[in-house]
């Protein structure tokens, strides 16, 4: 036990040296199992910028597992989320899950049939205040420009720091290399390897060109993405009109996902 303990705090440290170096934009790892030099993320001139990007998720529309599958599909096949055999080992950027797992903190003994067994999507919150950038000892994981809880995989150290710190579980760790698990790769979008926390990005890719996200494109208007400091965004009017929540807001972490019920 001491000497792994010996032996993290030496890679932390050696990992430490790189901290005055800026991190990478947006995370784009490198493919197969070799550390090659990560490319920044080009904005092309389409871009879409925010100063808070943010997400709304109407569940109305989205009330079985059926509605769900092709927004998951959707992500985890652009980004080459691999499809573990193994529960305790898998990788996930957006998932299902039930409401009382998604929203503890709100679950009451009488609630609503058509709510308490509707599942939910779940991902990662790209909160204001990020536990998880707090605790990461490299800076893998940051807050970009645009509000985006974003990693560079080629910092992570796979000391799992954030995991532990991320209260929403919406960090994956790959235990093992996730090449032979992919069954459809998309060469546009780099490949991660062996040792490192991944974990859904907001399509930042997507964004620099222009794109929506994947799952909200996919969502058939299930879902709205948008500037949450923008009035005249199509988030802020949602928003407005509809009664929404957010998970865990009671942590202070200020979540930038809202759920209409």
């Amino acid at each position: 036990m001491e000497k792994s303990r010996r032996s993290f705090l030496k890679i932390a440290g050696v990992a430490a040296l790189g901290l005055g170096a800026k991190p990478a934009i947006d995370v784009l790892a490198a493919g197969g199992g070799t550390q090659e030099p990560e490319p920044a993320l080009v904005r092309g001139p389409q871009a879409m910028t925010a100063q808070q990007w943010a997400m709304v998720i109407d569940t109305r529309k989205l009330k079985t597992s059926g509605d769900l599958e092709p927004l998951i599909e959707a992500c985890h096949k652009i980004h080459n989320v691999p499809k573990m055999p193994k529960k305790n080992h898998e990788i996930k950027w957006i998932w299902e899950d039930e409401y009382g797992h998604v929203f503890p903190n709100l679950h009451a003994e009488f609630v609503d049939e058509s709510v308490e067994h509707r599942p939910f999507l779940a991902l990662c919150n790209h909160c204001e205040n990020p536990p998880c950038v707090r605790v990461c000892p490299t800076q893998a994981t940051f807050k970009n420009s645009q509000g985006i809880v974003t990693m560079d995989m080629h910092r992570c150290i796979g000391c799992r720091f954030c995991m532990a710190a991320c209260p929403y579980g919406a960090r994956s760790f790959n235990f093992f290399n996730p090449e032979p698990y992919i069954e459809h790769v998309n060469k546009e979008y780099p490949r991660r390897m062996k040792g490192v926390v991944e974990k859904c990005n907001f399509c930042a890719e997507r964004l620099a060109v222009g794109k929506m996200p994947a799952c909200v494109e996919a969502s058939n208007r299930a879902m709205a993405f948008g500037d949450l400091y923008d009035p005249e965004s199509e988030v802020r009017e949602w928003i407005r009109s509809n009664y929404t929540i957010r998970r865990k807001q009671n942590l202070g972490t200020s979540p930038s996902v809202y759920y209409i019920i």
